[in-house]
């Protein structure tokens, strides 16, 4: 913690998250009305925090007023990350297949229409068992598969980009209730800005991980560094006897200059609720800058910011 910065009582490390080239793409639903089109996302980005086990990282980026969408409709851009595009094109055509689709009212098309081209509809008409059928309007194919409530309308194909995946903040605070409070402000204001997502639950994970393990199976396990409990136990721990609860946010976003916005107004809603708050320290993960290209220095991003 060598060159600490301190604003309104809090530490900011001299430190830095480090963070990996992803694959990414946004896809937009629409639906009859944002209830139906909010259960479609949510149950598409289900199970998708982290690479690691779930194959893809997705979350919702925003909410779209019906001028905004290709149908006029409500809906809302959702945001989906892996490590190939491979891996991402299975993951979106499975996850549409089986949430959207599905879903009352849904109609799915690209968020993105540069880059790489991976399936949407392309393959998913064939439910419609030969009764599907396309239209081409501005250069752009759309299919149309008959379902029991009219028709489901998926745009054919999606567009893959390069992403930023793994920026992160560890939030060091004085109890439980304090570090929800700190976090929850923090992902609402990183929430307000584009071309990013806060994959985990509510856009925060408590079980923060460390490379390697014991178990030779594993690689990641937890990080006893920042774990309030085996304070006094471990042989390098980063806490204090008042730091009792630890919260980290994960970003992904779709450049590296999105991830380090949605950093900089995070550690800005923390810093402003202070020490007073209960927030005593903010820390970033990383592994020593040997491992990710991205590093995002807290210090620098605060001072970018203009927070003095």
């Amino acid at each position: 913690m060598s060159d600490a910065l301190v604003r309104n009582g809090v530490t900011i490390d001299d430190s830095f998250a480090e963070a990996f080239p992803m694959k990414a793409t946004r896809i937009v639903i629409t639906a009859h009305n944002l209830t139906w089109a909010r259960h479609a996302a949510l149950a598409a980005t289900g199970f998708a925090t982290s690479v690691i086990a779930c194959g893809c990282e997705a979350g919702i980026e925003r909410e779209l007023d019906p001028s905004e969408t290709p149908d006029g409709r409500p809906g809302l851009a959702v945001l989906f990350f892996s490590m190939s595009g491979k891996e991402l094109a299975k993951q979106v055509e499975r996850r549409v297949g089986q949430c959207v689709l599905t879903c009352p009212t849904t109609a799915v098309f690209a968020g993105i229409h540069v880059g790489e081209a991976i399936a949407l509809g392309k393959n998913l008409r064939f439910f419609g068992d030969g009764w599907q059928i396309s239209k081409v309007i501005a250069g752009i194919r759309y299919w149309r598969i008959p379902v029991m409530d009219g028709e489901f309308v998926a745009q054919e194909t999606t567009a893959v980009v390069k992403g930023v995946g793994g920026g992160n903040l560890l939030l060091l605070c004085r109890d439980t209730d304090t570090a929800l409070a700190v976090a929850e402000a923090a992902v609402q204001a990183m929430k307000t800005l584009p071309n990013v997502i806060m994959p985990f639950p509510g856009g925060v994970v408590r079980s923060g991980s460390k490379v390697g393990s014991k178990y030779a199976a594993l690689s990641a396990s937890s990080n006893d560094a920042f774990c309030p409990s085996l304070y006094g136990l471990v042989e390098r721990s980063e806490l204090t006897p008042q730091t009792r609860c630890v919260m980290e946010i994960v970003i992904d976003g779709l450049t590296e200059a999105d991830v380090g916005a949605a950093m900089r107004v995070g550690m800005q809603a923390g810093i402003a609720i202070g020490a007073a708050g209960g927030l005593l320290r903010i820390s970033a993960g990383n592994y020593g800058g040997k491992l990710g290209p991205f590093h995002f220095h807290l210090q620098k991003l605060l001072a970018e910011g203009g927070v003095e």
